[in-house]
């Protein structure tokens, strides 16, 4: 089934590269400073986190003595997750969005969640290139082990877009679903060590970090970052089952009921 599916992608593989070019253009096409907007803003981000945190308030991470260090943890967390946030949040709504599309052309609906996810990752090359320079110019570039990003990154986005395509094809039958996941993804964002480190929390709160998913995930990118070390593999486990877990019902989900979608809508 999930061949046959990315065999019709790949035959459309034209529409799904045109319809994510035609997103980034509109997303800075009028602007004066047209896709130069795409740098600015996370380099301001970057910016902003760099001189508050570190010369600022000089937040410092437990064990780690070095003045960019909570800066890149930040970044590290927020740039990853908001890859997560973006994927998931956009596949909730995706089918909702592109009704008129689904009614008036014949195209296999595989490639809207394909288009998401290319768009997301465009945005997020984008944003990881400058925080890459960043890394460079302050001298904390990982060195090799950057190449464990590449799995990670595969491992997230296995899971945002499970997740988001589940949720994707029920919010079109049951419109609550989208309120209460964009409430829901607010409490995971602060539920997750990402603007504070695990080790200030309580023991028995800490304990409960094993049933977030993004939990081992996001630390192995600030592991990657901070300390120039390789996620703990053993730890991914979990979320990588659960992330092929998700992708295979969301794929059920979506083949049973795909031609519905356009009824509903």
């Amino acid at each position: 089934m999930a061949a046959l599916m990315l065999r019709a992608a790949w035959a459309y593989r034209g529409f799904i590269v045109g319809s994510v070019k035609r997103e980034f253009q509109a997303k800075y096409g009028n602007a004066v400073l047209g896709a130069a907007w795409a740098i600015l803003n996370p380099l301001a981000m970057i910016l902003v986190y760099t001189v508050i945190f570190s010369q600022v308030m000089r937040s410092k991470l437990p064990g780690v003595d070095t003045p960019y260090a909570y800066s890149i943890y930040l970044c590290a967390g927020i740039l990853t997750w908001g890859l997560f946030a973006e994927i998931c949040s956009r596949a909730l709504t995706m089918f909702i969005e592109q009704a008129n599309l689904l009614k008036k052309i014949s195209f296999p609906r595989i490639c809207l969640p394909l288009i998401v996810v290319a768009s997301a990752v465009l945005n997020f090359t984008i944003i990881f290139g400058l925080f890459i320079l960043f890394l460079l110019a302050t001298g904390h570039f990982p060195g090799w082990v950057l190449a464990a990003v590449i799995p990670l990154l595969l491992l997230q986005i296995a899971l945002s877009i499970g997740l988001g395509l589940i949720l994707g094809v029920l919010n079109v039958f049951f419109r609550d679903i989208g309120q209460f996941f964009t409430i829901a993804l607010q409490f995971w964002f602060w539920l997750t060590p990402i603007v504070y480190a695990p080790e200030i929390l309580p023991p028995e709160v800490r304990g409960l970090l094993v049933w977030n998913p993004m939990a081992p995930v996001i630390a192995g990118y600030q592991n990657i970052f901070v300390s120039a070390q390789a996620p703990h593999w053993a730890s991914l486990w979990p979320t990588a089952l659960l992330a092929l877990l998700l992708c295979a019902i969301g794929l059920q989900l979506f083949r049973r009921r795909a031609g519905e979608l356009v009824d509903e809508l």
